[in-house]
């Protein structure tokens, strides 16, 4: 449980950005990584207040781990999945910082919902009565069985498992991996009953889906200073959200094939988040370290705007997950300025900025090339590579002068010049 390693021809592709496939499996490795030392954590956790959890609470844990292990040993990429989904993430680092105590048992009893996925994606069976002290199972990456009871059945069924709420509200049967129903299309969620099931819904392409759900999909108390919380299935317009995600992966094929293999690899969820907050119409969008593979966002005004969101979130996961594996910043240092934000940001968070910066310039810088794609959009994609160039280049001047960069910090900042370099070139020379 060390952190991946990340070869040095990889780490040079990575910072300039350009999708490869060496690179995606590389960060898709750290991230299990990071993953798997945080499930360890918890663990050690658990074991170190073993005295002092209630009986309920500890028997809890013990039975949901033992059906991980097994699951586990049954299909181990079957689990992944499971483990590697960000809301998963999300949770064990609000648990790992939860005080002893009520929160921190409240915590532990999300994990229950966590195996039971990850034993039926692997076909491992099941059987028992599961707590659900907070009358909400959350399922990761299909939805969520409300058990007002506090308490859900497990069992199998037509060689699945299957979930019933105990006092009847809701019942799921829950999908095994790469299940296809009759109609041939991949099973992305459980098929469920009764007014306690509510499931993830797809988006169109890829394997990513909806996630207005998961109760860690957005950290307390929300996001961006003004606190911008999640987004109520009430009130998330489906067929908006998933007409806008199949025009922007269309604006993303015709641009860059690269790019749309790796927003499939790489993004799990969108997170839709609540409308207030809003400043000038343009949409809040992040990326929360801890749950890699999930994109925060309002509701996009369209297709052009998602698809530039999905880069820029992308690449944020992406720097995130490298530098876990490969630390590029120093803690601590000056405060420096960069032209698309009003405060001071400290080294590693102008780095973050920059890389985000300098992918959109790589996608514009081709989307204006993009023979197949809309005038609107290689217009568009003219003006914002014209407005933001020379601020990328700025940024990265005062990257190369920092002295808070760790040695390979200083190669990947190096690169990125390198590449922001070669695409002025590129400009110039056809015009």
């Amino acid at each position: 449980m060390t952190r991946a390693s990340v070869p040095p021809e990889v780490l040079t592709a990575l910072a300039g950005t350009r999708p490869t496939p060496a690179g995606t499996e590389a960060l898709r490795a750290a991230v299990h990584a990071r993953r798997m030392l945080l499930f360890k954590a918890l663990l050690v956790r658990v074991e170190r207040e073993h005295a002092r959890l209630p009986h309920p609470v500890r028997r809890g844990f013990e039975d949901d781990w033992a059906l991980l292990e097994r699951a586990e040993r049954t299909d181990a990429g079957a689990v992944r999945e499971v483990l590697d989904y960000p809301t998963t993430g999300a949770w064990l680092t609000e648990a790992l910082a939860a005080p002893a105590g009520p929160e921190f048992e409240a915590h532990l009893a999300h994990l229950t919902g966590v195996a039971v996925v990850a034993a039926a994606r692997a076909g491992c069976s099941a059987t028992g009565t599961l707590r659900v002290p907070s009358g909400l199972l959350g399922l990761p990456g299909l939805g969520v069985l409300r058990c007002p009871s506090g308490r859900a059945r497990v069992g199998g069924r037509d060689g699945r498992l299957r979930l019933v709420e105990a006092a009847g509200h809701g019942a799921v049967d829950l999908p095994r991996r790469g299940t296809r129903p009759q109609d041939g299309t991949l099973e992305r969620a459980g098929r469920g009953s009764g007014s306690g099931w509510s499931a993830l819904r797809a988006l169109p392409g890829g394997r990513a889906v909806l996630d207005d759900l998961d109760p860690y999909r957005v950290p307390h108390p929300g996001i961006g200073p003004t606190a911008v919380p999640a987004a109520d299935r009430a009130h998330t317009d489906h067929p908006a959200w998933a007409g806008r995600w199949r025009r922007a992966r269309a604006l993303l094929s015709a641009t860059d094939q690269g790019r749309i293999f790796e927003t499939d690899a790489l993004v799990h969820a969108l997170v839709p988040l609540a409308a207030a907050g809003r400043a000038g119409g343009v949409p809040t969008g992040a990326t929360v370290r801890s749950a890699p593979g999930a994109v925060l966002t309002q509701l996009p005004a369209g297709a052009a705007e998602l698809a530039e969101t999905l880069v820029h979130e992308t690449h944020h996961t992406k720097l995130a997950a490298l530098d876990d594996s490969v630390p590029l910043c120093r803690p601590g240092g000056a405060l420096h300025r960069v032209a698309w934000r009003p405060d001071p940001r400290p080294a590693s968070a102008v780095l973050q900025g920059t890389y985000a910066h300098l992918a959109l310039l790589d996608l514009w810088w081709r989307a204006q090339r993009a023979s197949g794609a809309p005038a609107t959009w290689r217009q568009r994609a003219a003006e914002r590579y014209g407005r933001y160039r020379e601020q990328v280049g700025e940024a990265l001047s005062v990257l190369r002068g920092s002295d808070e960069l760790t040695c390979t910090g200083r190669h990947f900042v190096e690169e990125m010049h390198r590449h922001h370099a070669d695409l002025a070139t590129a400009v110039g020379n056809s015009t």
